[in-house]
């Protein structure tokens, strides 16, 4: 080992290089992934199986991905083909809650992890592996999801991840990939690190992490046009939804992958959910992100407001705290917890109700609803009009002020004529 390396093993699912036989690398083709190919086999002398699995990445070529982890060493080179399981069994369930933590992150990176977590899980069983790597950090969020979700499914897997355990900075990692003649796309100048699924493309390193600085967009962004380059004229689409699910865009039934991928597309154009974010990780620490959901920001944005226009003043109040909860659950790595459960049983309930069509305008950055239709709308055009209209007894407001307010009247006298 690295004899600079201060690193110390403290949890007994942490791999230890006698123990390790076989590793499947859940491998994005990036530089930290790898680096680490190279470093795992030298290191831990085992075979490397390099999974990487297809979430819908926007901005990656997994053939590319593929060849190079042959290139590198592997002895398997795994493609897993999940968009559709990742579509309609995590984004489902994302948008049914409306998932945002902490502003408008829609949660695209956490929504995936506990999926690349299972397949890991289950290529390790089918080859005999008795350990799984990964390209986290020790100061982020998934690893913690990642591992979590793995020990649920095979508390005896073990766990390699050589971000905490090696003693090298980006900087360093790329003077390795350098000397060990590794391809990759990092520069010192331009350090970006990207995770990109189907749900969005998050950046972090470099300049967006100084909350001073402001970051070049353009520079940054990997699918998104910027405010500045998008169209003049705003564009209108319609979603139709059953069941809280998306099922058509522009009355054209299709599934939900490939409705997400075509307002991908067309909000991306518009610049639509571009985001930087300043968060809280679940380690504890602050940090600042860029966010491109294009698709996933018109989603929410949709489906929030048919939720809202079906459901009861009571309802949109507490499944709002719900919808908060189910993110903070989401994001900090409780996928696979009791109370999600529980949790996505109330927002199913809700969500029964949840059918209609949303007609959005899209426009330099800005998601505007401008129509909805859904048969169980609880608007009443009577009562809410302001028209001459005798639907509505304006005969019973006086009364109900007069109980409603008693109790605050009461305490508002007491305590300002004492």
């Amino acid at each position: 080992m690295n004899s600079t390396n201060h690193y110390q093993k403290v949890a007994s699912y942490e791999a230890r290089p006698e123990e390790v036989l076989k590793c499947v690398l859940l491998y994005s083709g990036g530089l930290d992934t790898s680096v680490m190919l190279k470093w795992i086999q030298d290191e831990y002398q085992c075979d490397v199986i390099a999974l990487t699995i297809d979430i819908g990445q926007q901005a990656d070529d997994l053939d590319a991905v593929k060849e190079k982890a042959l290139k590198l060493g592997a002895t398997e080179a795994i493609v897993l083909d999940c968009k559709e399981e990742f579509a309609n069994h995590y984004l489902a369930k994302g948008i049914k809650a409306n998932s945002s933590y902490q502003g408008d992150y829609h949660l695209s990176t956490p929504i995936g992890r506990p999926l690349l977590a299972q397949k890991a899980v289950k290529i390790a069983k089918e080859y005999g592996a008795n350990a799984i790597a990964h390209g986290c950090t020790g100061k982020g969020n998934d690893q913690v999801r990642l591992e979590a979700t793995a020990l649920c499914l095979d508390p005896t897997i073990k766990i390699i991840a050589p971000v905490r355990e090696w003693s090298m900075g980006r900087k360093e990692e790329i003077e390795y990939a350098k000397k060990h003649n590794i391809p990759i796309t990092h520069t010192i100048e331009k350090p970006y690190s990207y995770d990109d699924n189907m749900w969005g493309i998050s950046a972090e390193g470099g300049v967006i992490e100084d909350p001073e600085k402001i970051i070049p967009l353009a520079e940054v962004l990997q699918v998104c046009n910027t405010p500045e380059n998008a169209p003049d004229q705003k564009e209108l689409i319609t979603i139709a939804f059953k069941e809280g699910i998306p099922v058509a865009l522009n009355g054209a039934e299709k599934p939900l992958i490939d409705i997400v991928t075509e307002l991908n597309q067309i909000g991306a154009k518009h610049a639509i959910g571009v985001v930087v974010h300043i968060e809280d990780r679940l380690v504890g620490l602050k940090i600042r992100d860029v966010y491109e959901h294009p698709g996933a920001h018109i989603i929410i944005k949709a489906h929030k407001n048919l939720e809202k226009i079906v459901c009861t003043q009571e309802e949109n109040k507490f499944k709002t705290v719900i919808d908060q909860e189910w993110a903070h659950l989401c994001y900090n790595a409780q996928w696979l917890a009791p109370q999600m459960d529980h949790l996505n049983a109330y927002i199913d309930s809700v969500n029964k109700k949840v059918s209609g069509t949303v007609t959005v305008s899209l426009y330099k950055g800005s998601v505007q609803v401008e129509a909805i239709k859904a048969p169980r709308s609880l608007f009443n055009h009577a009562y809410a009009t302001f028209e001459k209209n005798l639907s509505f007894n304006q005969n019973a407001s006086p009364g109900f002020i007069e109980i409603h307010s008693l109790a605050m009247k009461t305490a508002y006298q007491m305590n300002n004529h004492h």
